[in-house]
């Protein structure tokens, strides 16, 4: 009978370095894909209002969303324009005075003749909680009129957004006054859902992974394995220094708690003790010294 020959056990798997490339291009070129659609719409400039020759243009920018704080902080160039400015739109040619929503702290004042500069004004955001991260969501309604002199002009109001952590859509129209309405939504980015999802499933996996390690050395009774201990109690502790890497440091209690971390916490700890008290007790007992009370040498007559 002729012998079977049997193949190379190296020709098994000839593409699984291709393959491993081909995953790490793709997760690459997603992960690119992802940055230019968010820096796209960070570049985004929604326009509201009027584009009547003589007017005032606002430029609105987002610079921060303190969602604990339920506000955000509204950078804010005062421009006018046409025959309501002077020296190139630097200075009003009247008393300008910048009216703006209830959301908003007040109305802005700049006098005729003076420099503008830019201001930062702080908007309260409606709905939405922080507990809910990294799902939460708010809303705040901005609108914006001029008064210059005593008469009304129109306003043009170029808003965008320079918060990376939060993610905006603006529903804008113009009132019949010359006012722009601005209706603004904000929610997480998708580096920061990405990142938050990724977390969860990471403080679930180490939980798993302790929970097997701590069965094996339950039923196998291995006593008191100091490096696997060891690594129970560092993970234990690794928890919670990388939940406070998330991005935009939610308070304790958010979802983000609910769905992973406390209950990571508790399996690891569960499993760090019970792993300890099985291990007393699977250890054999101390072999002490011959003779009576523990005295070496020959038993006394």
């Amino acid at each position: 009978m002729s012998a079977v020959r049997r193949r190379p056990s190296g020709r098994r798997f000839p593409l699984l370095p291709g393959l491993l490339l081909l995953a790490i291009v793709a997760a690459v070129g997603v992960g690119a894909w992802l940055q230019f659609g968010e820096r796209q719409a960070q570049d985004t400039v929604h326009t509201a209002g009027r584009a009547d020759p003589d007017r005032v243009d606002v430029d609105a920018t987002i610079q921060r969303v303190d969602a604990a704080g339920r506000e955000l902080v509204l950078r804010v160039l005062v421009t006018p324009r046409g025959a309501l400015a002077e020296a190139g739109g630097i200075a009003p040619a009247d008393d300008l005075t910048l009216q703006t929503s209830t959301a908003t702290r007040g109305d802005l004042t700049f006098k005729a003749h003076q420099r503008i500069s830019t201001l930062d004004v702080p908007v309260a955001l409606t709905g939405g909680s922080i507990t809910d991260y990294p799902f939460d969501a708010y809303g705040a309604d901005v609108q914006f009129a001029a008064v210059l002199g005593q008469e009304k002009v129109p306003v043009r109001v170029l808003f965008s957004n320079n918060d990376v952590l939060f993610a905006s859509t603006v529903e804008a129209s113009a009132a019949d006054d010359g006012a722009a309405v601005l209706d603004i939504g904000l929610a997480r980015s998708n580096s920061v859902l990405v990142f938050a999802v990724f977390m969860m499933i990471a403080m679930w996996a180490l939980a798993v992974s302790v929970l097997i390690g701590g069965w094996f050395l339950v039923t196998r009774r291995k006593g008191l394995t100091w490096p696997a201990l060891g690594w129970m109690a560092a993970t234990l502790f690794a928890l919670a220094a990388f939940r406070n890497t998330a991005p935009g440091t939610p308070p304790i209690g958010c979802l983000l708690d609910y769905l992973a971390f406390l209950w990571a916490e508790i399996l690891i700890a569960f499993c760090l003790i019970t792993v300890v008290v099985a291990g007393i007790r699977a250890e054999p007992p101390a072999e002490g010294p011959e003779g009576p009370e523990g005295l070496v040498g020959p038993a006394r007559a």
